[in-house]
This record gives C-alpha cells, sequence and structure tokens, in this order.
C-alpha cells in the first residue's frame, strides 16, 4: 500500500453502459488525466447499440477499453506520468465479466508507455 500512496492511482468505473479511466495524483482525489467511453469519438458506435435488436446489456467492449487506455496513456504522457498503480483489491471486486474487459486497457496503456504497478497481480488472481 506504500507504494500506491507515492503514485498516481487509476481508477476505473464500469458500468453497462460506459467505461471511465482516471488518474489521480498521490494523496489527493485531485484528477491528473482521464479518458471516457463516453467522449465524441465513441457517440457513434454507443448510439448504433442502442437501436440494436436483440439489445445488447453491454455497450462498450475490448475494441473500446483498449482505445480508452490508448487516450489515457498519451494524456499521461503529456503531462509527464509514466508510472501509475492500481488498487488490486478494489478491481477484484469489479465482476468478472466486465474485469476481462480491462486487459486491453492495461495494454494499450503498456502500449503507449505507461507502467501500470499492480495489474500483473490482477491477472494472477483471475480464474482460468
Amino acid at each position: 500500500m506504500a507504494a500506491t500512496q507515492s503514485q498516481h492511482v487509476l481508477r476505473l468505473v464500469l458500468s453497462c453502459r460506459n467505461i471511465t479511466a482516471h488518474v489521480t495524483q498521490p494523496g489527493t482525489s485531485y484528477i491528473v488525466a482521464m479518458a471516457s467511453s463516453t467522449e465524441q469519438e465513441f457517440l457513434i458506435q454507443y448510439r448504433s447499440k442502442l437501436s440494436q435488436f436483440p439489445r445488447s446489456h453491454l455497450y462498450w467492449d475490448a475494441k473500446v477499453a483498449s482505445r480508452v487506455g490508448e487516450k489515457l496513456g498519451f494524456r499521461l504522457k503529456e503531462i509527464g506520468v509514466s508510472n501509475i498503480s492500481i488498487d488490486v483489491n478494489e478491481e477484484i471486486s469489479i465482476p468478472i465479466h466486465r474485469r476481462r474487459l480491462l486487459t486491453p486497457l492495461f495494454d494499450s496503456l503498456r502500449r503507449v508507455g505507461v507502467e501500470i504497478d499492480g495489474a500483473e497481480r490482477l491477472g494472477e488472481i483471475e480464474p482460468s
């Protein structure tokens, strides 16, 4: 937990309609960077899923999660943040069907050059 307090912390808000990822400053809840599936880029895809029949219960997928991670990664690099951490206990509380879709988000952050402390532990905990 000491490492989490000295680094920027990634917080995820997941619902059936969107995914929001924001990074907070160490020791405060001040948001330094944020990306979400509610941004303009995803609007067309979201609207198409609304009119789809049979109606889907999940309006974002691995591709959207990956793009949200990429956008967040670019924004973090822009402000000079290259290392973040996650609260593993908080992420474990996310239902497994949504947690599996987070792997592309973490992978896209790594591709941009942002290291994520704790993400490897999250992968070890997932059931096979």
